[in-house]
Order: structure tokens, then C-alpha cells, then sequence
């Protein structure tokens, strides 16, 4: 399964090369085509993740362009914030957004549609407008928020893990050899 996912990863992931061929690009390529945007250390994946979550949920259309542009300023890993992106996508979306209503209606207090308001069509841009749309934008804001916290630590912890464990394994092989 992870030898999918990692090879489904690498066919699709923006290279360097994929965004030297952009014509509109030029203006910022020298910015984009930094060495340590493509890097992967300890500093900028977590940064990728968080900042991939973030776009990946708030930005419903271009997500991996904005995360590649948003990864800039934030000297964050670009592959990774753009791969982090779809984490939202056609199968998780709609539980995603049904979440993010009832937990914006739940921080608003707002109460469920009356049966009046259901009954009129007007009544139902009204509840949109007023009681969906809010509710809506402020649970995608806290999921967001939270998943980008969420997503920074535990790649953060993963990543030292992952060091700690190729440190003892560089040990025990010196020791195995008499060093």
C-alpha cells in the first residue's frame, strides 16, 4: 500500500522542472526554484504539512497551486504542502463540510431551520445567507486551523522519531563492526 501511495506521490507530485515551464511563472521563478523550498529536513516538512492542511481545506478550487505559492513566504516544503492539499478531496469533502456546519452552528448557537422558513423557497437562500454560510465558513476555519496545528506537530514528532531511529541504527552497525 505505501509503495503506491508513494508512487502515485512521485507521478504527480510539481517538480522544479514542472514549474520552470510555466510561462507566467518567469517573473517569480528564481523565487519558486529555491533549493531549500525543495528540500526535505526537519524544518520545512512540517510546514508543508501545516500549510497544506490549511489550503487543502479553506480553498476549494487550484489548492495545489495556491499551497505551491503559499509555501514561498512560509519557507515551507513545496511538494509536501502541495501533496498535503489533497487531503480534501471528492470522497472526504462533503463529511467535511457537514462537520464544519454543525461545528460553526454549534460555536454561533444557532438553531436548526424552523419548519416555516423550510416551507417558503425563499426561506431557504434566507437560511444560506444567514445561518448555513457563517456556520459553514467558521467550522471549515476551526477544522483548518486545528489540522494545520494538529498536522505540523505530529510530522514534527514523526520526523524526530524517524531521525532518533536512523541514529540507533548507525550505532548499532559501529558497534556490530567494532568501531
Amino acid at each position: 500500500m505505501f509503495e503506491k501511495v508513494r508512487a502515485w506521490s512521485e507521478r504527480n507530485m510539481p517538480t522544479r522542472d514542472t514549474f520552470e515551464r510555466v510561462g507566467w511563472l518567469r517573473p517569480i521563478a528564481h523565487r519558486i526554484l529555491l533549493p531549500e523550498l525543495w528540500r526535505f529536513n526537519r524544518r520545512s516538512v512540517p510546514r508543508g504539512v501545516a500549510l497544506g492542511v490549511l489550503v487543502g481545506v479553506l480553498i476549494p478550487v487550484a489548492q495545489t497551486i495556491f499551497a505551491a505559492l503559499l509555501a514561498l513566504p512560509a519557507r515551507a516544503n513545496v511538494p509536501v504542502a502541495a501533496l498535503t492539499t489533497f487531503i480534501t478531496n471528492p470522497l472526504t469533502t462533503p463529511p467535511l463540510w457537514l462537520a464544519a456546519y454543525w461545528l460553526g452552528s454549534r460555536m454561533l448557537h444557532l438553531d436548526a431551520v424552523d419548519a416555516v422558513s423550510r416551507s417558503q423557497a425563499m426561506g431557504w437562500v434566507q437560511w444560506i445567507v444567514s445561518t448555513a454560510g457563517p456556520a459553514t465558513a467558521l467550522g471549515l476555519l476551526l477544522i483548518a486551523v486545528t489540522g494545520a496545528i494538529v498536522g505540523y506537530g505530529l510530522t514534527a514528532i514523526l520526523w524526530r522519531g524517524w531521525v532518533a531511529h536512523k541514529w540507533r541504527q548507525r550505532a548499532l552497525a559501529r558497534n556490530l563492526r567494532g568501531i
